[in-house]
């Protein structure tokens, strides 16, 4: 039985209750006319009513039972009204009125429909019943309080709350979707032990908003996901995990953040996380790379969180562990903190899951999802430490392929994963691998690839492997297995990482890396390379505690050389070995001097007129290159006379022999050429000369009347030498032979020519004053002197001043005879007054007589 007070609260409750059902019943038939805006002003007569009625002086209580009978039906029906501002006004006062009702639960079995109706899409592709945004907007918002208010109560209108929900998932206002995903995240929170039955309804519409264009939508979807499959059916999550992956690359930090939580939140909390590891685990992993910190700084304190829980729950299973836990290695990475037992012993258990799918990914058509997964393979190999051993294979097969991407960010993370491999695993294994590869089909992403496991290896552990690293590389299916630039640089990386982690341990290897840095050198056409190769061969030195490359060059130039002259019978212009030879020719300096047994057979083969001609004219530049600086190359131990008739007989002789074609030309011309730098040099002795002259001059004779004007040049050049050198030991009858060619060059085309024959003319005639016998010579000189005296009248005056030299020096031989011919041709003159000159230089001498 009541008590007094109690009867006098309900007393007054009941009359404040029919007090306010008589105010509003005198407004309530003017919300049935016919007339829009007496409709209209009914509401609004209505809205200040119940604005007076929700005031904190009334009782809820009382306001139940008028709101419930009066109010709420006739409310739900004006949202179907015609007029848009009534159905406005009408959900501004639903709202009002649950929020004042003291049990808003008991108004869901007719509000929950009525908002369904009006929200719910009867075909997928129509629009919903309500027509007006702003409208949809508020009566998403309406059924969110019908959430937040009924909480539990709403269980047996799931099926309505859902189906409203579907449909304002696709709503075209972006403020609907983002009020949506809110409502629906808060409907799963309330009904937690019935919403699974009706979650995965949602996903669809959820994955079909999740790209929606504006960011805000994208992340209210991604979070309002999280909640639906927390607390609804957690077999949802398969069809999620792509669309999250693609929100991964979303271009908004914002987005990325929210899936990054998500993804950590189901890890540390989704009922069914442990059948999901392999699929979350790469998603959470993904963002330890990206580019914002505040993202990268999320994923890696709910991984931290995800690997502590696991630990805590496998207690048992990891005690061994956990009780002797195992230091980070010596050699870890710098710059990097070693994750967890729970995070290590998860990527490890799951590694064989989650790497094919990596794998697969980092080949991709898509740049993007090249990136990301190039990016999660470090990631997984610094938690799988030497686990990774296991998967070796597959993963430097992907690597390989990977190396080749034309993205430097994917090649980049490659590179890293690499370095990684060389760290955790025993050299043994993945040399073994690697080289077989290397063997097999030698590429510039498998030589790449080795360049960073060295890179990531210690010195001690890789120091055994050293020699076999390097015999590897010298060999020729690799240093020579393609001269594309690319492949070169990784070639030269190779070296730079060997040099890099073992240093002075090189020692052992430095004729294998010596060699590879000779063939790249060779090859390479890039300067850049070229620089590159040639500050490695400098480091080398350094290693070998060398002043210099060329003292390094001269440690090893007997072994380089006689490996590379093995096959020089087979050469051509083309051939590596070829190019590589003349490397060491032009780098090894004074070297070269210490390897003439090796040296000068080679050319001697190699320039025989029955070879490659483009050869030919290679070595001989290379050639008469070393002669220009003989002491510092091929004379540089003093020891090259011992080859010079080698050189004369077998390479030049038979070079300066005329055959017809350019090509031929161009040999004779770098023949004589050779012969000039040999002839002018301070290497040979005077007898040596002499026996080059005895053997070369008639050849030498001929190439004046080449058709290069080089090669005429330097032939008068040459001639003038033999004849200073043994001009007056010569036979008579070859000695007479020189001076009618000699001639013939004083009407060359090119006045240098003609210039260098006066100079030999010169010079023959001195010898003529040299020796014994001069006086047989007389009649020779007696026409030369005639033919020099034609050339008085050439138009060029730098011909005529030498000429005129030339009689002058000449003069002192036969000084009548030369006087009679003057005189007798002094009148015929164009140029008389060299003419005088000459004859006047004669009687000075006469007077000095």
């Amino acid at each position: 039985m009541a008590t007094p007070v109690e009867a006098a609260s309900d007393f007054a409750e009941a009359a404040e209750a029919a007090e306010l059902s008589r105010s509003l019943g005198r407004l309530l038939p003017g919300l049935e006319t016919e007339s829009k805006l007496g409709r209209r002003r009914a509401l609004e007569a209505l809205e200040h009513a119940l604005e007076e009625a929700v005031r904190p002086g009334v009782d809820s209580a009382a306001f139940q039972g008028p709101w419930a009978r009066l109010l709420l039906p006739r409310l739900l029906r004006l949202l179907t009204d015609p007029a848009e501002g009534c159905r406005a006004l009408a959900a501004h006062l639903l709202d009002l009125g649950l929020r004042r009702a003291a049990r808003p639960r008991d108004a869901l079995p007719r509000l929950v429909p009525a908002l369904t109706a009006r929200l719910a899409r009867p075909e997928p592709a129509r629009l919903p019943p309500e027509p007006c945004e702003e409208l949809r907007l508020a009566l998403v918002q309406l059924l969110r309080l019908a959430v937040d208010l009924g909480g539990a109560a709403l269980a047996p209108h799931l099926d309505d709350a859902v189906r409203a929900l579907r449909g304002a998932l696709l709503d075209p206002f972006a403020a609907v979707r983002r009020e949506s995903c809110e409502c629906a995240a808060a409907l799963a929170r309330a009904t937690p032990e019935h919403f699974h039955m009706q979650s995965e309804s949602l996903i669809g519409p959820l994955m079909q908003t999740i790209s929606h264009q504006h960011w805000k939508v994208r992340v209210a979807v991604i979070e309002a996901t999280g909640t639906v499959i927390q607390f609804g059916n957690g077999s949802s999550v398969d069809d999620v995990l792509s669309h999250f992956a693609q929100r991964l690359f979303d271009d908004v930090p914002q987005v990325r953040q929210a899936v990054t939580s998500v993804v950590g939140g189901w890890l540390l909390n989704l009922r069914d996380r442990y059948s999901f590891f392999h699929k979350l685990s790469p998603l959470l992993l993904s963002s330890f790379s990206d580019e914002m910190p505040e993202v990268r700084q999320t994923a890696t304190s709910l991984w931290e969180k995800v690997g502590l829980k696991w630990q805590e729950e496998n207690e048992a299973d990891l005690k061994d562990k956990l009780d002797f836990a195992s230091p980070p290695p010596p050699h870890y990475p710098e710059h990097e903190s070693r994750p967890g037992l729970g995070c290590r012993e998860l990527v490890f258990r799951n590694l064989s899951k989650v790497l094919p799918a990596v794998c697969h990914d980092i080949t991709d058509w898509v740049v993007g999802t090249r990136v990301k997964a190039a990016q999660l393979l470090p990631v997984l190999l610094l938690h799988a430490e030497d686990h990774i051993t296991q998967h070796l294979e597959i993963i430097l097969r992907t690597l390989q392929l990977a190396c080749n991407d034309e993205e430097k960010a994917v090649v980049s993370s490659c590179i890293r994963a690499a370095e990684l491999i060389g760290t955790f695993v025993n050299p043994e294994v993945f040399l073994k691998l690697i080289l077989a590869m290397l063997k097999k089909s030698p590429s510039a992403s498998g030589l790449l690839i080795l360049a960073s496991v060295i890179q990531g290896c210690p010195q001690n552990i890789l120091q055994p492997h050293l020699k076999v690293i390097a015999t590897e590389l010298a060999k020729e299916h690799i240093c020579q297995g393609s001269e594309n630039n690319r492949y070169l640089e990784h070639l030269l990386l190779c070296v730079q990482a060997l040099l890099s982690v073992c240093q002075e341990d090189c020692r052992t290897v430095s004729l294998q890396l010596m060699e590879v840095l000779v063939t790249i050198l060779a090859v390479s056409g890039a300067p850049g390379l070229l620089k590159k190769a040639q500050n490695t061969m400098d480091t080398l030195a350094e290693v070998e505690d060398t002043p210099s490359s060329q003292d390094l060059f001269r440690k090893h130039v007997g072994a380089l050389l006689e490996r590379l002259t093995a096959s020089h019978g087979e050469w051509t212009v083309h051939s590596v070995q070829l190019l590589k030879f003349t490397v060491v020719l032009t780098q090894a300096g004074p070297a070269v001097g210490e390897a003439l047994q090796h040296v000068i057979p080679t050319l001697r083969t190699c320039l025989q007129p029955t070879t490659d001609p483009h050869m030919r004219l290679k070595l001989f530049s290379v050639l008469s290159t070393m002669l220009l600086r003989p002491k510092d190359t091929v004379d540089s131990q003093g020891q090259f006379h011992g080859y010079l008739e080698m050189v004369v007989n077998d390479i030049l002789a038979p070079n300066l022999q005329w055959h017809a074609g350019r090509t031929a030309a161009a040999i004779r011309t770098a023949a004589i050429s050779c012969l000039w730098a040999l002839t002018s040099s301070d290497i040979l002795l005077a007898k040596q000369v002499q026996e080059a002259q005895e053997t070369l001059m008639p050849q030498v004779l001929a190439t004046l009347e080449d058709d290069s004007q080089t090669t005429r040049l330097v032939s008068c050049r040459i001639i003038s030498v033999f004849l200073k050198n043994s001009g007056d030991t010569m036979e008579p009858e070859k000695f007479l032979k020189v001076y009618p060619e000699l001639l013939k060059r004083l009407d060359d085309v090119s006045n240098d020519v003609r210039m260098a024959a006066a100079s030999a003319l010169l010079t023959w005639l001195k010898c003529v004053q040299n020796s014994d016998g001069k006086s047989a010579f007389q009649s020779s000189v007696q026409f030369l002197y005639r033919e020099l005296l034609v050339h008085l009248d050439d138009p060029e005056s730098a011909i005529q001043d030498t000429v005129l030299e030339v009689l002058k020096e000449g003069s002192v031989l036969f000084p009548d005879v030369l006087v009679r011919e003057t005189e007798a041709v002094v009148h015929k003159h164009r140029s008389s007054a060299y003419c005088e000159q000459l004859l006047q230089h004669m009687q000075a001498m006469a007077a000095a007589r």
